[in-house]
């Protein structure tokens, strides 16, 4: 049994999906159709020589969306089959999970892309830069660090916002709480303890305000049910119906990626093959480390996409 996932911020590279874009008319029309939707050639971010600019949430969130979206039809336009045909689940790393809904017709590309930009022009907002920051810790589990973010918090806010596996999870607050949680980390056993190069504490409670207008826009946006079971961020179990998934994408935004608890449950049910559609092999690398019985495969390039085509069909 198979599940197809989406990666999230991070796996964006300049040049992603430009090959695709070049060799497939289809992929091609999916970055027309976001340019169109956002009023501007965000494709030219993509592919240009601006690393910083594709790094600016608001940019890498649609973007990265973009570029799974054009593979996922590629791959069902050249391969002769829907991703229903071929998988049980999907799910996605926080912004994947529009990228998921999207590529199982939830969402439409052109609302998928104007909610991407502004859940991240809202969470950019949210926070005045510099007040707060994440931190990877690496060598606890889930509740030591919870315990950890709990001690350092202070009257702050500090919480883990990425549970990503076992012994890589992410915190998230005001920055001098989780400055605090890193030191308190390292003497209670982590291996490492580091401040991330991000631009908004995401994934917490400091993201209240995006929350809100994200509610807002998705009251008025068409979700449709989708055509495989999304694995939900921050419930770990599958869902399809669309009023609740308009209320997770909402909570989504303060509330924790449960990632490892999402494999570990899509796991349960029976899948052992995880397709990781998209930029990077991010996931692919988290679920070696989640359950080893649980294969891995990626697609961005024409060349995987073709190679991952004869995998599915034998």
């Amino acid at each position: 049994m198979r599940a197809f996932v989406f990666p999230g911020q991070g796996s964006q590279t300049l040049g992603m999906g430009k090959d695709l874009a070049e060799a497939s008319p289809v992929a091609k029309a999916v970055f027309d159709e976001v340019d169109e939707a956002l009023g501007e050639s965000l494709s030219s971010v993509i592919w240009g020589e601006d690393a910083d600019a594709l790094t600016l949430t608001q940019n890498a969130q649609p973007a990265l969306m973009a570029v799974s979206v054009a593979v996922s039809r590629v791959l069902e336009a050249e391969g002769g089959f829907s991703l229903a045909d071929k998988g049980v689940y999907v799910a996605g790393h926080s912004l994947g999970e529009y990228s998921a809904l999207t590529a199982t017709g939830a969402l439409s590309l052109a609302d998928s892309a104007r909610l991407l930009r502004l859940r991240g022009v809202s969470m950019q907002e949210a926070v005045p830069v510099g007040v707060g920051a994440m931190a990877a810790l690496l060598g606890l589990d889930l509740e030591d660090a919870r315990a950890v973010a709990d001690e350092a918090a202070q009257g702050e806010i500090c919480s883990a916002a990425n549970d990503n596996a076992p012994g890589q999870v992410v915190i998230s607050g005001h920055k001098t709480a989780v400055e605090r949680a890193c030191g308190i980390a390292k003497d209670k056993g982590a291996k490492r303890a580091m401040l991330l190069p991000v631009s908004a504490p995401f994934h917490c409670a400091l993201m209240s305000p995006a929350a809100e207008k994200m509610a807002e826009a998705l009251a008025g946006t068409k979700i449709s049910a989708p055509t495989l079971p999304v694995v939900a961020n921050v419930r770990a179990v599958a869902v399809n119906d669309p009023a609740v998934i308009r209320d997770l994408l909402v909570e989504q935004v303060t509330g924790s990626v449960r990632w490892r608890e999402s494999v570990m449950w899509m796991a349960g049910q029976g899948i052992t093959h995880l397709v990781e559609l998209g930029s990077g092999k991010v996931l692919s690398g988290l679920t070696r480390r989640i359950d080893r019985s649980v294969t891995g495969a990626n697609a961005v390039t024409h060349a995987e996409i073709a190679a991952l085509i004869e995998m599915l069909e034998e």
